[in-house]
């Protein structure tokens, strides 16, 4: 889970739901075709997309503060995904 004032970001055992300025979506393992994350060119922030079989892709992104806070996100985003998609994308 990655949070900041106004967004976030929750990857777990149903799928990966991003809520934006209080605007939520979710999406289940089965409906996703991909999801990539990298840092802000700032490094200030995670920036998360979820790709669709269909093409459509959404984007989120939830500022670390401290930016430390960055780099433990990625760590346990690499784990999670690699538990829920052991075999990629």
């Amino acid at each position: 889970m990655a949070v900041d004032v106004h967004n976030s970001i929750v990857v777990d055992v149903t799928g990966v739901a991003f809520e934006d300025h209080g605007a939520a979506v979710e999406f289940s393992w089965p409906e996703i075709q991909s999801v990539h994350y990298k840092a802000s060119p700032n490094g200030k922030a995670l920036m998360m997309a979820v790709i669709l079989p269909n093409g459509q892709f959404y984007e989120c992104v939830v500022q670390a503060k401290p930016r430390a806070q960055l780099g433990q996100w990625f760590a346990q985003l690499a784990a999670v995904l690699g538990y829920y998609r052991p075999t990629g994308w």
